[in-house]
């Protein structure tokens, strides 16, 4: 069983990027894990079974042969459905345990042509409901002399492929506009920031589209909602409110120096 076994696990856990991670999701010590990997041991029942739900698989997937377990994770990644809607809904199935580490309240800042040189602070919170990432984004702006106040609503799914987080989201709005996120952490073993692109439609200019560098800063579990939304705005390119890592990516977005 170990030979199937570990060749399955390596298998699974190329698609998470970091070995250490997945055993901190677990629960699991890493010299133990590796051991699973290598082949040099079986986990105990209460670990396998650790194991084969947070990879939302079965305890015999885990020892199937090589034919059955790729027809099984292609089952799972390409899940049949009726009609074109099918294709896009079964990327973002099953993404809870992909994903269950970027969990939570994001600062998220990028640029838009309604806001000309300056960075707009969003909140984002990502949960898990049902298997799919849920996204809720909050926007809330207003000019200096108040001709523009801009409250906006995103709902939106997220998918984890190729160590990278895709995100799409429809604006509660008239218009119900779309947008889009790609992102990865800044580096592997931290996800305090999120670096990456994010494409979308502006309210001012009216529907132009745009896209810009964003980064999401994770916020800290004791910061209430309300706080961390009244914290959300617009804010110039000297503002000490937003950190001097923020600011340097979006300039560096702009390619300024």
């Amino acid at each position: 069983m170990s030979e199937n076994f570990s060749r399955n696990l390596r298998s699974l856990c190329a698609d998470y990027g970091s070995i250490a991670q997945v055993c901190r999701d677990i629960g699991l010590n890493r010299q133990q894990f590796n051991r699973y990997l290598n082949g040099g041991g079986m986990p105990s029942a209460h670990n396998l079974r650790r194991i084969a739900q947070h990879f939302n698989v079965s305890e015999e997937d885990l020892d199937a042969d090589g034919a059955a377990f790729a027809a099984k994770r292609t089952r799972l990644q390409n899940p049949t459905r009726k009609g074109p809607a099918g294709l896009l809904s079964s990327i973002f199935e099953n993404q809870a345990g992909p994903l269950r580490r970027y969990l939570g309240f994001y600062h998220g800042h990028f640029m838009t042509p309604t806001w000309e040189d300056k960075i707009m602070r969003t909140l984002i919170w990502l949960r898990e409901e049902g298997g799919y990432i849920v996204s809720h984004t909050f926007e809330r702006a207003l000019s200096e002399d108040e001709s523009i106040v801009q409250k906006t609503k995103y709902a939106g799914l997220a998918a984890y492929k190729g160590n990278r987080i895709y995100l799409l989201e429809s604006a509660n709005s008239e218009d119900g506009f779309l947008s889009e996120s790609i992102l990865f952490p800044a580096h592997r073993q931290q996800i305090r920031y999120l670096n990456g692109m994010t494409m979308g439609v502006a309210t001012r200019p009216r529907m132009a589209p745009y896209a810009s560098a964003t980064i999401w800063k994770k916020l800290p579990e004791r910061i209430s909602t309300r706080e961390a939304l009244r914290q959300t705005g617009i804010f110039s390119f000297q503002d000490t409110r937003i950190d001097l890592i923020v600011r340097k990516q979006l300039k560096d977005g702009l390619g300024e120096q």
